[in-house]
């Protein structure tokens, strides 16, 4: 049953083809409602697993310390001296010989030592199913933004002016389309403040036309991309906006993690690596470095958060960045 896999594809333990057995029923028009409401709900339940994501760094010198009581503990007393005004109840091992007691606190040294070790082996596990999850996600969009390129002869491209010349305007697009589904968490990367938030939803490019002017407007345009940027493609020599066509380049970015405000990186997952989805549908891991190498991802030739400068200048934007 697919609601008994929930658990599984919202910590990213399940294997690729249960994830997308998943997902079709996410986006089912008869189960989808249901079951994305069930996964919102889990979603919800783990959020204070969030606040336990960061290791907690050993004591220093724990482990030479663990060592050197070990291997005195053979001729330490049976009883440890206690302040008078202090009378404890017999411990346990009250009475046992020496060898007992040391057989015991090697075992307790031994489990000691196995969470610091095995600790951190499960902090990366938790990071790595995060990454496969958003992998799993650009999987999914680039599908998406490869069936729209099919029937459009080019990607999802914002007009050259105007309020709705925004980066994230691809997501209405394909949900517009009915190429993506608006709630079911495609868009979000966990532990986010926007996955946080619960109420997430893309809106449809008639729901943004309609709020042109009003307050919500500029709510909508900021979070209508999700924690995903897109490329802000490019400005001919007359400064107009082209086409994002499909030369299924693969050095080309389509779309990635989003940048923060600085520019200068993405702040969506606490390791510090981004997941950018190129135009041939080839997924890539990139560190921040990378990020800032000779094609700053962010930033255009001329160092602007803005479309590039020539086809070969490729450029992810934030879902509120105008080209």
């Amino acid at each position: 049953m697919i609601r008994n896999e929930l658990v599984g594809y919202l910590l990213g333990a399940l294997d690729e083809p249960e994830s997308r057995r998943v997902e079709m029923a996410l986006a089912d028009p008869q189960e989808g409602p249901a079951l994305r409401r069930d996964l919102e709900a889990l979603r919800a339940a783990t959020r204070p697993l969030a606040s336990d994501r960061d290791p907690w760094p050993a004591p220093p010198g724990l482990a030479g310390r663990t060592i050197r009581f070990v291997a005195t503990a053979a001729n330490a007393p049976q009883t440890l001296p206690m302040p008078r005004a202090f009378t404890p109840e017999p411990a346990p091992w009250a009475g046992a010989s020496p060898r007992v007691w040391l057989d015991r606190m090697v075992i307790a040294a031994t489990a000691l030592a196995a969470c610091v070790l095995v600790g951190p082996l499960l902090l990366e596990s938790i990071a790595g199913s995060r990454a496969r999850r958003a992998e799993r996600s650009l999987m999914k969009l680039s599908g998406a933004l490869q069936g729209y390129a099919s029937s459009h002869q080019a990607f999802p491209t914002p007009p050259d002016s105007g309020p709705l010349s925004r980066a994230g305007l691809y997501a209405p697009t394909l949900v517009s389309e009915q190429r993506l589904v608006a709630d079911d968490g495609t868009l979000l990367c966990p532990d986010t403040p926007l996955a946080k938030s619960g109420t997430f939803r893309i809106p449809t490019l008639e729901a943004l036309h309609s709020a042109v002017g009003t307050p919500q407007f500029e709510g909508m345009i900021k979070d209508m991309g999700g924690d995903f940027g897109y490329t802000l493609g490019y400005r001919d020599a007359s400064g107009r906006l082209q086409p994002n066509r499909n030369a299924s380049r693969a050095h080309h970015p389509l779309m990635g993690d989003a940048p923060d405000e600085t520019g200068e990186k993405s702040s969506n997952h606490p390791d510090g690596i981004h997941h950018v989805l190129f135009e041939d549908g080839r997924i890539r891991r990139l560190s921040s470095e990378d990020v800032r190498g000779d094609d700053h991802l962010f930033r255009n030739h001329d160092g602007h958060m803005a479309a590039g400068t020539d086809p070969e200048d490729g450029v992810i934007g934030d879902s509120h960045q105008q080209p």
